[in-house]
């Protein structure tokens, strides 16, 4: 956050939290929930409007693998409320008629001309009502909120003093696309990923992209090759985990909306050796651990050691692997996922 604010990418703060939204909403989410457990007599932290919100946006992070929506609930959740609301919003408004052509519902936001965010996402990552559009969320909602969130960062005892620079203090803002590059929602989905038999899944997938694309070339900048950062690791592993499994997912329950270039196209991205490491079943645990902040009963105490990158866990879930070279492997299936999903969204 202090990052965040500086004054060479100041003017993207908004695209930098709507990207950063549902992470710091899964810190904030799953620490509270946490602590609660470990002291019942915690007094309230948050009010209970942000709460919800911030349960609302981490969930975000799982897309299909939401059990409360699964494939069709997040579809109809994206087509009815948030597409269905822009839609409202900014379409139909020209007093002159046969200039309404010309309107646009959708906003793309870009980092080295790739898409990283859009204004469909943003409403869906930050948690709010999809009747409150992002321009309102800014100007009306979204300082208040986030100072609940910066509170509840200060309760943990977090600071914003001088210290290591993150990947926000790398970005370069010459790198963004100056403004949104604006669109007409219908006419966009219906011409990438699936084509135009399938406007639905292709707004999720644009969603997917988004997020590979900004963990890609956005989250690790300026990081050290040879070392584990635990925050940029999580982000990124928990990010390349949830699309593959939601790939995985829609391959497996929707084949026949897909085309078979999408087909392909996907089991190209889940059938490296790397994405098939990433979902192996029996590395689910490693994955919940990051998340809920939870180590499985069935692991073995003694070989736990917070001093080692990921607390030396990497070798219970993954034998032939030390931190470093799991490390590696997960990076290497972040930039082929992110090229393929370029592939797939623009040919």
């Amino acid at each position: 956050m202090r990052d965040l604010t500086h004054s060479r990418v100041a003017e993207h703060n908004a695209t930098l939290v709507f990207c950063m939204a549902p992470y710091l909403s899964l810190f904030v989410h799953e620490s509270y929930r946490k602590r609660k457990i470990i002291d019942p007599a915690l007094p309230e932290l948050l009010s209970t409007d942000v709460e919800a919100i911030v349960a609302r946006s981490r969930n975000s992070l799982k897309l299909f693998e939401d059990n409360k929506r699964g494939i069709e609930g997040q579809l109809a959740f994206f087509r009815d409320e948030i597409s269905s609301a822009h839609a409202d919003m900014f379409l139909g408004n020209t007093w002159l008629k046969i200039a309404r052509f010309l309107e646009v519902d959708l906003g793309l936001y870009s980092y080295e001309e790739r898409i990283i965010s859009s204004t469909h996402a943003a409403v869906f990552h930050l948690g709010f009502d999809p009747l409150v559009m992002p321009e309102e969320v800014r100007r009306i909602r979204l300082q208040a909120i986030y100072e609940e969130y910066g509170s509840y960062f200060q309760s943990l005892r977090a600071t914003t003093d001088a210290g290591a620079q993150t990947f926000m203090g790398n970005l370069d803002p010459k790198r963004f696309n100056r403004y949104p590059h604006d669109v007409r929602s219908a006419k966009y989905y219906g011409r990438v990923f699936n084509g135009k038999g399938t406007p639905d899944i292709n707004r999720l997938l644009t969603v997917f992209r988004g997020l590979m694309n900004f963990v890609d070339s956005v989250v690790g900048l300026g990081t050290d090759a040879h070392e584990v950062e635990y925050t940029v690791f999580k982000i990124r592993f928990l990010t390349l985990y949830q699309v593959l499994g939601s790939l995985h997912m829609l391959h497996e329950e929707r084949p026949g909306d897909l085309t078979a270039r999408s087909t392909r196209l996907i089991e190209k991205i889940t059938g490296t050796a790397s994405a098939s490491l990433i979902m192996d079943r029996s590395a689910k645990p490693f994955r919940n651990t990051l998340m809920h902040y939870n180590l499985d009963s069935r692991v073995d105490l003694a070989r736990v050691d917070v001093t080692q990158p990921l607390f030396g866990l990497v070798p219970t879930y993954f034998p032939s692997h030390d931190a470093a070279s799991f490390v590696e492997a997960v990076d290497s299936c972040i930039k082929e996922t992110a090229s393929v999903m370029e592939e797939w969204a623009t040919a």
